[in-house]
C-alpha cells in the first residue's frame, strides 16, 4: 500500500464520537479567552498600566488561546472534561485575587457592583463574541486539517463516513454559521441603500476569490498525487465551492424573501431536503451512487456528496442569517444582553430536542448528506459556541469594572449613557474599543485576514504533509510539528496586523 493511501486509509471509515464529547469540548475556547482577559486585568492592577509589548502579548496570546487547544484534540483528549476544568479553576483564582486586591475606591458592596454592572451601557453595534466564535472557528479548523493525519488526534474525532458526530463534522457547517452572521444582509448597510440587482451583482463579484481558491486547490491535490478523502465532497468538490456557492444561492434567495423571514425558508428547506432523501432512492444515490456499487463516472456522480449537501448547508446559512439578525437589535446595557444569554439559550434547549427527534424518527446526524439532524446539530453547537463568548464578554466586562482603567483587547467597553436631552436619541455613544491595544492582540490579527489565515493553513499542511510521515510520527514529533504549524500562521498574521495590511483584493 502506498503512502497515499495508507493516509486515504487513515483518515476514512470512521464513525465519530458522542454528542455529549463535542459539546464539553466546546466551553474551553471561551474559557481560553477568559483566562488571557483575566491575566491582563491582573497584570494592570499589579503595575498600573497594561501590558503594551508585542512580543509579550504575541507569546500570552498564543500560550493561552491556541496552545491549550493542541493538548486538548492530542494527549488531552482522553480526559477532554480535565481542560476546560483546569482552566476555570485559573479563571475563578485569578476572579477571586483580583477582587480582593481591588483599589479601595472601588469596594463598593457587591449587590451594589451588580446592579451598577447590570446597568452598564455598551456599544451596541460592536458585538466581539461574534468576532470571537469567528476567528475560533478558523482555528480550531486549521488545528484539525493537520492533526488529523497524525496518530495522536483520536480517530473519533475525525469526520464520520456517513453517519456520526465527530467534531471536524462541525467544521464547514461552524464555517458557514459564522459568515451568515455577518453577511451584508444582516448588516444592511449597502444592502439597504442599493438596487437588488446592483447588491446581487456585488455578491457575484465578491465569491470569485473562494471560486478561484477552490480550483486551484483542485489542481494542486491531483497535480502532486496528495491524499484525498472522496466521500467528503466527491472527485472534484471541495470546501471553497460550498462555500462560494452556499453564499451564492443565499444572495439570491434573500434578494426575493425578506431577511427576517429567513428562518421560514431554512425550515422549509431542511425538512424538504430530508423528505426527499427519505422517501425517493436520493439517500441510496448520495451513498452509493447511482448505479448501487459506489461509482464515480461522470460529473453528478462523481461529486455527488458536495453538490447534493448544498441544501442543507443553505439551510444552516439561511438560518444563521436569523440568528445574525436577532443579535444586531439594539441592546445597550449589560441587561439587555443578559436576558438575550437567557433567549438564545432557551432556543439551544428546543434545538437539542428537536435534534432528539429528528434522530429518532428521521435519520442520525449525516455531514456527508447534511440531512436534517446535521443543520439541527450545526446551529445549535454554533449557538451554544456563541453564548459561552457572550458570557465570557460579560464576565470581563464586570471584572474589568472592578479595577479602574483596565483594558481587554476584542472585549466590550463601558460606552457614555444615552444623551436624555434628545427626544429622538436612545442610543448609546460608544467610546474606544481598546483601539491603543487591538494592535497586540491575536483575535484582531487573525480577523483582519481570515481567508489568508485559512488558505495560508492549508498550505502549510500540505508541505508538512509531503515532507513528513505523519501517520508514523511520535507524541513529541507531532506536538512540537503542530505547535510550530500554529505559532507559524498566527505570526504571520499578527505581523500582518502590525502593519495594518489586509491582504483582500475583492
Amino acid at each position: 500500500m502506498s503512502q497515499k493511501q495508507l493516509k486515504e486509509a487513515f483518515i476514512s471509515n470512521l464513525n465519530g464520537t458522542s454528542l455529549l464529547e463535542v459539546s464539553l469540548g466546546l466551553p474551553l475556547a471561551p474559557l481560553c479567552l477568559l483566562c488571557r482577559g483575566l491575566l491582563l486585568i491582573l497584570y494592570h492592577l499589579h503595575n498600573g498600566k497594561p501590558l503594551r509589548s508585542r512580543t509579550c502579548s504575541l507569546l500570552l496570546d498564543f500560550a493561552v488561546l491556541v496552545s491549550p487547544l493542541l493538548f486538548s484534540c492530542t494527549v488531552l483528549s482522553p480526559i477532554i472534561f480535565f481542560p476546560p476544568s483546569i482552566i476555570a479553576a485559573i479563571c475563578a483564582g485569578i476572579f477571586a485575587k483580583i477582587y480582593s486586591q481591588r483599589k479601595h475606591d472601588t469596594r463598593a458592596p457587591f449587590r451594589q457592583i451588580v446592579k451598577d454592572f447590570q446597568r452598564t451601557y455598551l456599544d451596541s453595534e460592536y458585538i466581539p463574541a461574534i468576532t470571537a466564535l469567528r476567528v475560533y472557528v478558523n482555528v480550531l479548523t486549521s488545528i484539525g486539517i493537520l492533526a488529523v493525519d497524525f496518530p495522536q488526534f483520536p480517530r473519533r474525532y475525525a469526520k464520520a463516513e456517513t453517519y456520526g458526530t465527530g467534531v471536524m463534522d462541525l467544521g464547514v457547517g461552524a464555517f458557514i454559521f459564522g459568515n451568515a452572521l455577518v453577511c451584508p444582509e444582516v448588516r444592511q448597510k449597502s444592502y439597504v441603500t442599493q438596487a437588488k440587482f446592483s447588491h446581487l451583482a456585488k455578491q457575484f463579484f465578491s465569491i470569485w476569490p473562494l471560486i478561484f481558491l477552490g480550483v486551484g486547490r483542485l489542481l494542486s491535490v491531483k497535480s502532486i498525487a496528495y491524499q484525498e478523502h472522496t466521500s467528503e465532497y466527491g472527485v472534484h468538490w471541495n470546501f471553497f465551492f460550498t462555500l462560494a456557492f452556499v453564499r451564492l444561492a443565499a444572495s439570491l434567495l434573500l434578494a426575493i424573501i425578506p431577511t427576517n423571514k429567513s428562518w421560514i425558508v431554512a425550515v422549509n428547506l431542511a425538512v424538504l431536503y430530508q423528505l426527499i432523501l427519505n422517501i425517493t432512492s436520493l439517500k441510496t444515490f448520495v451513498l452509493h451512487g447511482s448505479d448501487g456499487k459506489d461509482t464515480r463516472v461522470g460529473f453528478f456522480n462523481a461529486n455527488r456528496e458536495g453538490l447534493l449537501s448544498l441544501f442543507g448547508y443553505l439551510a444552516i446559512y439561511m438560518a444563521s442569517v436569523q440568528v445574525g439578525l436577532y443579535l444586531k437589535k439594539r441592546r445597550n446595557s449589560v441587561k439587555d444582553w443578559m436576558e438575550a444569554v437567557c433567549s438564545l439559550l432557551l432556543t439551544v434547549l428546543v434545538l437539542f430536542v428537536l435534534l432528539h427527534l429528528s434522530q429518532a424518527h428521521a435519520d442520525p446526524v449525516s455531514r456527508r448528506m447534511a440531512n436534517l439532524s446535521y443543520c439541527i446539530w450545526v446551529v445549535a453547537h454554533c449557538l451554544t459556541f456563541f453564548v459561552f463568548f457572550l458570557m465570557t464578554d460579560l464576565v470581563l466586562l464586570f471584572t474589568k469594572l472592578l479595577v479602574k482603567g483596565s483594558s481587554v483587547p476584542s472585549c466590550w467597553s463601558v460606552a457614555k449613557p444615552p444623551n436624555t436631552s434628545k427626544k429622538d436619541e436612545t442610543e448609546a455613544v460608544p467610546v474606544r474599543r481598546e483601539s491603543e491595544l487591538s494592535h497586540a492582540c491575536l483575535i484582531s490579527a487573525v480577523n483582519k485576514n481570515q481567508l489568508l489565515f485559512f488558505l495560508l493553513a492549508n498550505v502549510v499542511t500540505g508541505i508538512v504533509n509531503i515532507m513528513i510521515d505523519t501517520i508514523h510520527s511520535t507524541t513529541a514529533l507531532t506536538l512540537c510539528i503542530l505547535h510550530l504549524y500554529m505559532f507559524f500562521n498566527c505570526l504571520i498574521m499578527y505581523i500582518l496586523h502590525a502593519k495594518n495590511i489586509v491582504l483582500k483584493f475583492w
